[in-house]
């Protein structure tokens, strides 16, 4: 921000239909900040699905997860392979897309209000209305309907 201090946003991409099913925006790097996010994931999709369109990768995020989250279903769990770097790059360039495509070049927001407003703005509005490349040109939220059943 303008004043020099940051604020931190993590976030929940699925991998399947490039939606972004949870975020949280704070002003630290703590685990809650990655714990809220997938809160806000849970409290979207109603639950984690039994399986992954992608287990694999999934596996590799939740793997490096599994130590910050919060104990739930009988405690953490401890994995013993981690990924490479690679398996980073959708977040990364989510993260690049919305830093360009918000940001537009400035070199900060003037304060915390509008560096919470403006990317909460961007982000609905890329999974309503943005159309994805690898989603077939559809919005994210299309793109999951048309491909996804529910699993009760």
């Amino acid at each position: 921000m303008a004043d020099g201090t940051n604020l931190y946003l993590a976030t929940v991409i699925d991998c399947f239909s490039r939606r972004l099913v949870g975020w949280a925006i704070a002003d630290h790097m703590r685990t809650e900040l990655v714990s809220d996010a997938l809160r806000a994931a849970a409290g979207t999709r109603g639950a984690w699905p039994k399986r992954s369109s992608n287990p694999t990768t999934l596996g590799l995020h939740l793997t490096r997860l599994r130590p910050a989250l919060p104990a739930t279903r009988g405690g953490p769990v401890h994995g013993r392979h981690r990924g490479p770097s690679a398996d980073n790059a959708l977040a990364e360039s989510f993260n690049a897309t919305v830093k360009h495509e918000v940001l537009r070049d400035a070199p900060a927001w003037p304060d915390a209000p509008t560096c919470r407003r403006q990317p909460f703005r961007w982000l609905t509005r890329y999974n309503t209305r943005r159309r994805h490349s690898l989603c077939r040109y559809q919005t994210p939220n299309t793109y999951a309907k048309t491909h996804t059943t529910t699993v009760l």
